[in-house]
């Protein structure tokens, strides 16, 4: 692919990624999200204003907004199925496409650059850069599930899955080495460490630096401890969401006058 071929590439991803579901699922049901609870756009947000069946929606459109483009991009340049082939500039490329639709949902140009925090849509975006960080998002998505078992705060858990995200970058390429997975002729290392792997560990850690900045206020509330934890509303929530509801979805109608 060429260099114009990479950034219309980009280009398109950040557009797909960049779509607010969210919005859009709030909208439909009467609902502005951002003026509600957190405010963000983001399924955990959606969920704690519009309840679990919406947000599981919101989660799986987040998801596949961030997969779609990463698979398109792999499969247009070939690079489908890569374990060290097309050289580490191809690879970067092909994870800054990846990168592009999680910006795209972070700062989506539709909504003033103010958007979600990236955790579903960047999920989405490496399980489509197979297989390498497919298995990375894997790891870090155990991480994720033990924490929330552990402290119930979702904010948490998605920062320290994604502090996690250049570790599993390091295990996992080190590993898929020492296995054979990897072509001995793809296999550059330095002295410093990483080898053929090092823009996974890249684009990884810098995925973890975005997660880690777009839950910064999160990061004071549990330090404030007046974080919720999952399946709680934030305490104006329920309050503001009876207000803006449509009558028929915010309280039942009254009896027709004589009913008995």
């Amino acid at each position: 692919m060429t260099t114009a071929q990479w950034a219309l590439a980009c280009a398109g991803a950040y557009l797909v990624g960049s779509i607010p579901f969210g919005l859009m699922i709030g909208f439909a049901r009467g609902v502005d999200i951002r003026q509600h609870g957190s405010g963000n756009i983001g399924a955990t947000n959606v969920g704690r204003v519009l309840g679990r069946r919406v947000a599981a929606l919101c989660f799986m459109l987040d998801v596949m907004k961030g997969m779609l483009p990463a698979l398109a991009i792999g499969w247009w340049s070939g690079l489908i199925n890569s374990r060290g082939e097309g050289g580490w500039d191809e690879l970067l490329f092909w994870q800054a496409g990846a990168v592009s639709a999680v910006l795209g949902h972070v700062f989506p140009v539709w909504l003033g650059f103010k958007g979600g925090k990236g955790v579903a849509t960047g999920l989405g975006a490496m399980l489509g850069v197979f297989p390498v960080l497919t298995v990375i998002a894997a790891g870090a998505l155990v991480v994720w599930l033990v924490m929330i078992l552990a402290t119930r705060y979702v904010s948490a858990s998605s920062c320290a899955a994604g502090v996690s995200l250049p570790v599993w970058a390091l295990i996992t390429t080190r590993v898929m080495e020492v296995a054979g997975l990897v072509k001995p002729e793809n296999q550059t290392r330095w002295w410093w460490g990483p080898g053929w792997g090092w823009p996974y560990v890249a684009v990884t850690a810098l995925l973890g630096v975005l997660v880690l900045w777009t839950h910064r206020a999160n990061i004071v509330r549990l330090r404030t401890r007046t974080e919720p934890k999952i399946g709680r509303k934030y305490p104006a929530a329920a309050a503001d969401l009876s207000a803006a509801l449509p009558v028929s979805a915010a309280a039942p109608p009254p009896p027709p006058q004589g009913a008995p």
